[in-house]
């Protein structure tokens, strides 16, 4: 019998509660500035609702959101994610992992920890904390955080040392386990996998550890479309899975609202994996079939 996930990402969640003055500091002004001109107009909460109606439709098992659910990282935005991420399910068939936005000013850093916890709660450790992991189905579950706060105009992330390093852990006991493990993060875990500014900064340090121990599946967010890219793993190549913006209105500069179905099932010794993209279509008001995910 397979796992079903569905993967979601850079939702944007709008529009920006009107902050206070005294909150519009250095990267934060930038960030309004950058909503009201631009950003705004790209992130359909009605193309949102009607992608995540259509995801509930399809009965997954399980949802992964890889970040980006607020903007500019103000405490009335968490408020706001904390009604939506619960809208998606009970926390215990929804795993977050927080990107830049998320993290976007040292003093988001509390909310992200404290606001998202049921969201991240690990089996490892009883706790919240990253890189946690939840077991659903014969599935590893292994959310990082990437997010980190960065100067104006940089949107790059980092895991750091102690996260790799129970990373690797991970990895090699639920391979004992004999478990699927899913990677879960928001920023492309491969070098080139962003723009200069957008990406991973130990990137080079993740496909080592993939390297070495392997992984079945990496699913992640940040660019806002849809990618496929293969890390080289010790049993073969590791499929790393990039998801659109869930609520990127069609004619906008990015690709229009997608999410991914992935099916998960042993045969045998191996995992099999099979893909699917699901998409608002061209008039905004429907969701449609985007075709298989070649993996």
């Amino acid at each position: 019998m397979s796992f079903v996930l569905a993967h979601l990402s850079d939702a944007h969640l709008g529009p920006i509660p009107r902050p206070h003055l005294r909150e519009l500091i250095g990267k934060r002004l930038t960030g309004y500035l950058n909503w009201l001109s631009n950003r705004g107009r790209t992130h359909d909460m009605g193309v949102l609702a009607r992608l995540v109606a259509d995801m509930a439709a399809q009965q997954p098992d399980h949802v992964a959101m890889t970040g980006d659910i607020v903007n500019i990282g103000l405490a009335a935005e968490f408020v706001l994610a904390t009604s939506w991420l619960a809208s998606l399910g009970a926390p215990s068939d929804v795993s977050f992992t927080p990107g830049n936005h998320d993290a976007y000013v040292r003093a988001s850093m509390p909310y992200v920890e404290s606001v998202f916890a049921p969201w991240t709660a690990s089996e490892e450790t009883g706790g919240t904390g990253f890189p946690f992991l939840r077991r659903r189905g014969g599935v590893a579950l292994i959310g990082l955080c990437s997010g980190v706060p960065t100067a104006p105009f940089i949107a790059s992330g980092r895991l750091g040392a102690a996260q790799r390093q129970q990373l690797a852990a991970l990895l090699q006991k639920t391979k004992a386990e004999g478990l699927a493990r899913v990677v879960m993060l928001h920023h492309p875990p491969h070098r080139l996998g962003a723009r200069r500014g957008r990406g991973l900064q130990d990137a080079r340090e993740v496909e080592a550890i993939i390297a070495r121990h392997g992984a079945e599946l990496v699913l992640h967010g940040h660019n806002h479309k849809l990618s496929v890219h293969h890390l080289a793993g010790p049993d073969g190549p590791v499929p790393v899975v990039g998801a659109a913006s869930a609520s990127a209105r069609p004619g906008a500069h990015t690709e229009a609202a997608a999410y991914n179905l992935f099916s998960i099932e042993r045969r045998g010794g191996r995992v099999a994996i099979a893909a699917r993209s699901r998409g608002i279509a061209a008039d905004g008001l429907h969701v449609r079939d985007l075709g298989e995910i070649e993996l």
